[in-house]
């Protein structure tokens, strides 16, 4: 309840047009997606971090973004959170300021309580111990319910992703691909069919880690399509360091291609990001990223979206962002003016 009082006075304030030097900005809601995870943000706001523009005017932090050509956010969502961050509520406040600002929006389900990736998928405490029939019907209510929530608030996502980094499944044990494929691709299915009836138009995506690694797609997208599940557009993520960009990039734009050609599917690269400290070579990465992925015919590739950019002074520990210490972006986000 703490929390949630919190957003509801940080959205009345943003209603009412606290912004610090902010200035009106024409977004380019068409075509190429350039995105920002931006899921830390309130979290961050509450605990009193600022951001400012080059200038050193302090602005709201979507805003700034927007103002260096990010023109679409994802957001991601936990089904109980011990502390409230990235719940049903707290993603309500932060995709309805982006709507407000005209961006165009990405949901991101995890399906658990915090974080799942590569090393971790782990069902809700609430969801322990239930059977995949059980699992299935949890996935469908759960991408209801927060949906819901957001058509009630006329806020409508362009995209929508049913799992995080799912190169090994989700919801483990029941729903890990390695060992039973056929439970993933169902729980896939239910949460691809709740978003349909919600959001008809929307796109769904199926997420993996490891843009670079086509062995890692084609093994995971062929037991899907042999077991039926479906999907809108594929998601790559993609972390480089300053020595292997250029081959990663590389990499991943053989892999778009052989994702197009081999499923027909759109791609999504969800997540980039690179160390704060490389700011010039992060630009140089990201310039080549999104110049690959809009050579490549047919619009297939949607775009590009850097992981919480806004995060900076290690919070939490994450050194990956795209502004410095004092608050301000740095050159890595010029890749998307």
């Amino acid at each position: 309840m703490r929390n949630f009082k919190i957003l509801v006075a940080m959205l009345l304030l943003f209603a009412c047009g606290k912004d610090n030097g902010a200035t009106t900005t024409t977004t380019d809601t068409s075509g190429f997606a350039k995105g920002a995870d931006i899921s830390w943000l309130t979290e961050m706001e509450a605990s009193g971090k600022k951001f400012y523009n080059a200038g050193g005017t302090e602005m709201d932090g979507i805003r700034l973004l927007q103002t260096l050509g990010v023109n679409a956010v994802r957001l991601r969502v936990w089904v109980n959170p011990t502390d409230g961050w990235c719940n049903k509520n707290d993603l309500l406040v932060k995709a309805y300021r982006a709507h407000s600002l005209g961006l165009r929006i990405l949901i991101d389900f995890h399906y658990s309580d915090s974080w799942a990736d590569p090393s971790q998928q782990t069902k809700p405490a609430a969801w322990s111990g239930m059977s995949v029939d059980e699992l299935k019907t949890a996935v469908a209510d759960h991408t209801t319910e927060v949906l819901t929530l957001l058509k009630e608030k006329g806020i409508t996502p362009e995209w929508v992703q049913v799992g995080n980094e799912t190169g090994n499944g989700m919801l483990w044990e029941e729903g890990k691909a390695s060992t039973n494929m056929a439970n993933y691709a169902a729980l896939t299915n239910a949460g691809y069919d709740a978003v349909k009836v919600v959001f008809p138009a929307a796109k769904v995506i199926v997420h993996l880690q490891n843009g670079n690694d086509n062995s890692l797609f084609r093994w995971l997208f062929d037991g899907l399509k042999s077991n039926g599940a479906k999907w809108d557009v594929i998601g790559m993520s993609l972390y480089p360091t300053k020595d292997n960009w250029e081959a990663l990039n590389t990499a991943c734009y053989a892999n778009m291609q052989d994702m197009i050609s081999r499923y027909g599917s759109d791609v999504m690269i969800c997540e980039v990001g690179m160390d704060q400290e490389q700011a010039a070579t992060a630009k140089s990465f990201l310039t080549d990223l999104i110049a690959k992925s809009k050579s490549i015919s047919n619009n297939k590739v949607l775009g590009v979206f850097y992981w919480e950019p806004e995060a900076y002074g290690a919070w939490k520990n994450y050194t990956m962002g795209a502004f410095d210490d004092s608050g301000k972006p740095t050159e890595a986000l010029d890749a998307f003016k």
